[in-house]
């Protein structure tokens, strides 16, 4: 695959705009031309064929040429955003990067470490990419892809859209849909910050088709007061991932916004997105498949097995079972083929014996009026093993009162669910959108 030559082919003589970033529309031909980055082009031949690159930066021109041009000359690329500096040297040293590549500044690594994964690349001439995963739930891991095997989905025609990038430039969905808007001559918009009102303000303005968030970006729209005046009536389509939804905004969200598809979309960092069917616009029973993709679950954790799965952990052990499946860790229903997810088994509180799921106490939590956002963990517990406890994060402005949510609580909660502790803080957003 030589990516600019196929791009180009499949924009032949159409010059509508591939992205539009700081307002300005730019045509895939302006970017494979490298219109916008002319000064650049010197230091990315400085680049050797195969080697580990650390590309900080969006989805803005010279970027989205300097990563395709990465991949043309089989670089394994890490993709980076300014949003993790603070990491930044542990995952040059876990990805053994040779080369960092930051707003048109390359500068050179030294060391003396070696990877099979990232060799046999090499040996295949395939171009490589290393994610690294959230970390929301312990140290982030180093995800080896072999992007030939990963951009080959993206071949079969779909149908493009006017997309707003939500996710960004360091997480595999916000690539899947860069990729997809690119083989398939959609529009990718870029808001000046992922804000409720930047984001808004930038659907009506170019006329947003699809709009790809999560359920923390979805919880904030519905408390913003902005649903439904200032929805345009161009957006056709909402999807979410990335976390567990709050069944209460889907149902509120759906009956505001009756003439909007609201799909759930699935994927790991590990195995890429999948195709997804959900039961309803307002359900969160979902249909996960695709090309060479098989699902079972197993003791009610999903578990996912498909023909272009990661290569491995640089820093972590095979996850995959002798025949090639993968633990999720997500703890499913089941409803024929499809499945809701419910929590995650790390998240399994055990009070006496009696077992429930943390995710359990927060749906009833964000059901209280006065509740922007609920986390529950676990404490260990010297006569009953563990008891649960409950940071929340009442609405602005709101005469959120302490009691009254103890009351609420106890009435919908069986005793063992009930919260030991209840905080109240401001509950942190990652730069992924997703509820730390």
């Amino acid at each position: 695959m030589e990516l600019f030559k196929d791009l180009s082919r499949i924009w032949k003589k159409d010059n509508h705009p591939f992205l539009i970033y700081n307002n300005k529309k730019i045509s895939f031909e302006d970017i494979s031309k490298n219109t916008n980055t002319l000064n650049d082009i010197s230091n990315i031949n400085q680049i050797c064929k195969g080697e580990t690159v650390a590309l900080i930066g969006d989805y803005d021109p010279r970027t989205i040429f300097y990563l395709i041009k990465l991949i043309d000359s089989h670089n394994i690329i890490v993709p980076l955003t300014d949003s993790t500096n603070e990491l930044h040297e542990e995952f040059f040293d876990i990805a053994q990067v040779d080369v960092i590549l930051q707003n048109g500044v390359l500068k050179r690594r030294k060391h003396n470490k070696q990877n099979m994964m990232v060799n046999k690349l090499r040996k295949l001439n395939h171009a490589g990419l290393i994610a690294f995963s959230s970390g929301t739930s312990g140290k982030p891991k180093a995800i080896v892809h072999d992007l030939t095997l990963f951009l080959k989905k993206f071949l079969t025609p779909k149908v493009g859209y006017k997309t707003i990038n939500f996710l960004l430039f360091d997480h595999v969905g916000g690539l899947n849909t860069m990729f997809h808007t690119l083989f398939n001559k959609g529009t990718i918009i870029i808001p000046n910050s992922r804000s409720v009102e930047d984001v808004i303000n930038c659907c009506k303005k170019y006329n947003v088709e699809v709009l790809p968030t999560t359920p923390s970006f979805l919880r904030m729209l519905l408390l913003s007061e902005n649903v439904p005046l200032c929805i345009p009536k161009t957006l056709k389509i909402i999807t979410y991932g990335t976390e567990i939804m709050d069944e209460f905004t889907l149902k509120k969200l759906t009956l505001l916004l009756p003439n909007i598809d609201f799909r759930q979309t699935y994927g790991v960092s590990e195995l890429g997105v999948f195709r997804v069917r959900s039961f309803a616009r307002d359900s969160l029973f979902m249909k996960i498949g695709g090309e060479g993709v098989q699902v079972r679950v197993k003791n009610k954790i999903l578990e996912i097995k498909t023909t272009s799965p990661m290569m491995g952990y640089l820093n972590a052990s095979n996850p995959f079972d002798k025949y090639g499946w993968y633990n999720t860790h997500d703890i499913v229903e089941q409803s024929a083929e499809y499945v809701k997810i419910v929590g995650r088994d790390s998240d399994i509180i055990n009070v006496s014996g009696l077992k429930f799921i943390a995710s359990e106490v927060e749906k009833i939590a964000m059901n209280f009026t006065k509740i922007a956002f609920a986390k529950c963990y676990s404490r260990s517990n010297p006569i009953t093993g563990e008891h649960c406890e409950i940071i929340v994060e009442p609405i602005k402005n709101s005469d959120f009162n302490k009691k009254d949510f103890k009351v609420f609580l106890n009435k919908y909660l069986q005793p063992h669910m009930v919260p030991r502790k209840i905080l109240i803080k401001k509950i942190e957003i990652s730069h992924r959108f997703k509820r730390l």
